[in-house]
């Protein structure tokens, strides 16, 4: 488990501050309550998997963290202080990224270029006219690429010709770049349509992150990749959590049980 969450107890013997608390968040759309006052808690430093079936409300509990959907009712609070997200403009100055499952790259441009989409620091600029600054983007990427220990020969290639795990490293890239770091990384099905070796380097970038201490909600369908890399599996069914394990506490059959209902438990 996280060093964090070791650390979750003080000194003065009083539970530390979650770094997120979602409180009974609801959502419909037209007749249909997506969500169903659906709750969780995340501790600073810790890696949360979220899964469930097919219209169990994990993408639309992700979504209204994120911004994307803004909750009908519910509350949102980070490190203790509630936060009102209505677009994912408000959650990206809160600290809150998401890497969706399409990446959104932009595949005729390099790996600097997409790191610093829409943020391009700027060498000059007069009027309309600007020049990116591309020596400080080509510099700040490797960096963040080191971070992540991850290697990419030729960073000036299109990352149309990058292998899958390379293309979601520069794509979780982009979302840890900025300065002082972020709060939460939303990574929706990050392994999905991954060949066994690519996998293999995604799940180790997940590690790499986590001993940096990165707080992590990874929304995943495979459970060999969930108890791989999670402190805590939040089991989702019918717009609610349904039940909360510790990851080196619980075996898959239990994570099935819950998913498929065999295993009646609110938590």
């Amino acid at each position: 488990m996280a060093t964090a969450m070791a650390e979750a107890m003080t000194g003065g013997g009083q539970e530390a501050v979650p770094l997120l608390e979602v409180k009974h968040l609801e959502k419909r759309f037209g007749g249909v309550r997506a969500l169903r006052g659906a709750s969780l808690t995340i501790q600073k430093g810790e890696t949360v998997a979220l899964v469930g079936d097919n219209g169990a409300g994990k993408s639309t509990f992700v979504k209204a963290i994120a911004g994307v959907q803004p909750p009908d009712g519910g509350d949102i609070l980070l490190h203790g202080e509630k936060v009102s997200i209505g677009s994912t403009k408000d959650a990206g100055r809160l600290g809150i990224e998401v890497v969706y499952q399409d990446l959104a790259l932009a595949n005729s441009i390099d790996v600097a270029g997409n790191v610093f989409l829409g943020d391009e620091p700027l060498k000059f600029k007069l009027g309309w006219f600007s020049v990116p600054d591309f020596k400080r983007m080509e510099r700040e990427t490797q960096a963040v690429l080191e971070r992540l220990r991850i290697k990419i020969p030729n960073p000036r290639r299109p990352v149309s010709q990058l292998s899958g795990g390379q293309r979601q490293a520069v794509a979780i890239g982009r979302s840890i770049r900025k300065e002082g770091g972020i709060s939460l990384l939303i990574l929706d099905e990050p392994t999905a349509a991954l060949g066994v070796e690519e996998v293999r380097k995604v799940l180790a970038l997940i590690r790499t992150l986590k001993e940096h201490g990165q707080t992590m909600l990874i929304i995943s369908h495979d459970l060999e990749h969930v108890f791989h890399v999670s402190d805590r599996i939040a089991v989702m069914r019918s717009g609610r959590v349904h039940a909360v394990r510790e990851t080196a506490k619980s075996t898959k059959a239990e994570i099935i049980h819950l998913i498929v209902g065999d295993i009646e438990e609110h938590g």
